[in-house]
């Protein structure tokens, strides 16, 4: 092995680094961002313009732990059956279990979609319009408490999850602690790539990328549109079996 393959060798199996992005950097990954989302993302009813606070609710809080095309596949039939938060307050707990059975978690669900559809219906459907009076509601975490404030409000805020962890840590470096919620490096990374208008169509992009490009094993590096930025690609690129997940 010659002096230069050893290098790239080590490269490969190297400690991705942490990355400082400044606006000129954050302005760019946007644009890549864009472009990308305009010819390669996903198209959902609940990213519709025409689409209503209760249906974007409703899928924002079912998205969880459940891939976004088994929702968009679920939610037309729940949709006859619960048109409104006012059909899923009025609904029998039991019935409306059963219903959400084909996504799993069907009795937590069941039970936080009740409790919220109570609480919406006492509201006359209407959002707090701050983050705090989100996650004051029942079921509304981080996540979707900060979704909401996008879809619905159409204010900037990160929407963080395992997708978009992976594509930040992979361009940016390792999260300090386990849990994404809590994690300074995370948060306040995400925050300032989505700090733009449009918003929402930032969030989905990197969703997106997360889903289809930048996936847990086996990225396709080659199409991705911020390869340029990415400490994990190049390994991929140097070394594409000692690279492994991340």
């Amino acid at each position: 092995m010659n002096a230069r393959t050893a290098r790239k060798t080590a490269d490969a199996h190297a400690p991705i680094p942490r990355s400082r992005l400044g606006k000129r950097q954050l302005a760019a990954m946007r644009r890549r961002l864009l472009i990308w989302f305009c010819q390669c993302g996903r198209e959902f009813p609940w990213r519709a313009a025409r689409c209503t606070t209760y249906r974007k609710a409703v899928a924002e809080l079912l998205l969880q732990r459940t891939r976004a095309e088994t929702v968009a596949a679920f939610l037309p039939k729940f949709f006859v059956t619960y048109p409104s938060w006012r059909a899923v307050c009025d609904a029998e707990a039991a019935t409306l279990e059963r219903c959400l059975r084909p996504l799993g978690l069907s009795q937590r669900r069941a039970a936080v979609l009740k409790t919220l559809a109570a609480e919406m219906v006492a509201r006359r459907g209407r959002f707090p319009r701050d983050y705090s009076g989100l996650v004051d509601l029942p079921g509304i975490g981080q996540y979707i408490a900060n979704a909401l404030l996008v879809v619905v409000h159409g204010q900037r805020a990160p929407m963080l999850d395992t997708n978009m962890a992976r594509v930040l840590e992979r361009c940016c470096g390792p999260r300090r602690l386990a849990d994404i919620r809590y994690d300074p490096h995370l948060q306040n990374l995400s925050r300032r790539l989505v700090d733009c208008m449009p918003s929402a169509k930032i969030n989905w992009a990197i969703l997106d990328l997360g889903a289809l490009i930048c996936t847990p094993r086996n990225p396709a590096c080659h199409a991705c549109p911020l390869s340029a930025y990415c400490f994990y690609g190049r390994r991929v690129l140097v070394n594409p079996r000692g690279a492994g997940a991340a």
